[in-house]
């Protein structure tokens, strides 16, 4: 089993990680995670309890019984639920302080620039057979943290615009994210001061050239020689009926193995859901495809395409959560309780990050 809890000192070295400007009794209090002082009429010890119960690992009944003899609460479990359920605004908005904090971080891949990547991982409760819980997050590649964190069901879907865009910020998806509308947005929301890299489909948009004629992407790829180096296109992507995107793709063929690997996978697929495998998906397994908002003075596709290969490190992220601090292995069955349990996790990943910077910048 997990530790519980830290000893007395060392709590005090968390609480001190915290925002400095941050009144756990304040936020609580308007939060109204606590609204009356019976039992637990602290911030920090409503905090201290979130923590055991979570990252701790304790189940209820460890949780108010380890408590009770640390003398933080005497309480019920039914009472101890009831709280910790009550707690989830305050958690949330701890997470988001936290968050804020570090907001203006600035270390860069490209001058001027904050190079991000955005990602979800699921997580599912007992017994379940699907996705009950999504994380969407945001990674900056420079501070090797997270700047964004978005909790939601599992009908809270990827999208790019998660998370305020930054002015210099360079956001980076998968497949996911390529939507024009929302990458529209995104680009309007920055003032077109942020910029995109997402990888794209071969539908993933509708497709036209700047003179106005179709363009279709498959046909495109299919056309290229074998020995091709990576290729730019300049396209627009229909946004409405009135507005389109300008986007820079950037195409690089793949290996023949990697190429021959996505083939296989897609036959098979298509083979269990009994459906006729669609020949253009054949011919862009052949190829990785970027969509970019950034110009190619500055950004040679070269250095685009090794930003976007840093991907993996958010993928990484997401594994310590789930590896280190056990983020998969929620007990929860009540939506509350869920809650609860997964943003106290998400304040101890925070806390884990600065701790990782500290020894990274005195560490030889």
């Amino acid at each position: 089993m997990q530790t519980a809890s830290l000893p007395p000192d060392s709590f005090q070295d968390v609480l001190a990680r915290l925002p400095p400007d941050l009144d756990l009794n304040a936020l609580a209090r308007s939060t109204k995670a606590i609204r009356r002082a019976r039992k637990v009429s602290d911030g920090k010890d409503l905090l201290r309890l979130a923590l055991a119960r979570g990252p701790g690992g304790l189940s209820l009944n460890q949780t108010a019984t380890w408590a009770a003899m640390s003398g933080v609460a005497k309480l019920s479990d039914p009472g101890l639920k009831k709280r910790l359920d009550n707690a989830v605004p305050f958690l949330k908005a701890l997470m988001e302080q936290q968050l804020a904090e570090r907001a203006g971080s600035a270390t860069l891949h490209w001058p001027g620039r904050y190079l991000r990547v955005v990602d979800g991982t699921n997580i599912s409760q007992p017994a379940s057979k699907g996705t009950d819980w999504r994380v969407h997050a945001g990674y900056d590649l420079g501070t090797g943290g997270f700047v964004h964190l978005d909790l939601t069901d599992n009908h809270g879907a990827e999208s790019i615009e998660r998370g305020m865009p930054k002015p210099g910020e360079v956001r980076m998806g998968d497949r996911n994210y390529a939507n024009a509308s929302a990458l529209d947005e995104f680009r309007r929301t920055s003032a077109n001061q942020a910029d995109f890299i997402v990888r794209a489909r071969w539908k993933s948009f509708v497709l036209h050239r700047p003179d106005g004629t179709p363009f279709s992407l498959p046909d495109y790829l299919a056309a290229l020689p074998a020995d091709s180096p990576v290729q730019e296109v300049l396209v627009l992507a229909r946004v409405s009926q009135t507005r389109d995107l300008p986007l820079r793709l950037i195409i690089q063929r793949n290996s023949d193995e990697v190429t021959e690997n996505i083939r296989r996978h897609l036959r098979r697929a298509a083979a269990r859901r009994r459906k006729a495998l669609d020949p253009r998906s054949l011919i862009a397994a052949g190829f990785l495809v970027l969509a970019t908002s950034l110009p190619a003075q500055g950004y040679p596709a070269a250095e685009v395409l090794a930003a976007y290969r840093l991907r993996w490190q958010i993928e990484l992220a997401f594994k310590r959560l789930k590896s280190l601090l056990h983020i998969d292995l929620l007990p929860t069955l009540t939506p509350e309780a869920s809650r609860s349990w997964l943003y106290a996790h998400l304040i101890l990943a925070l806390l884990c990050d600065d701790l990782t910077q500290e020894f990274l910048e005195s560490s030889p």
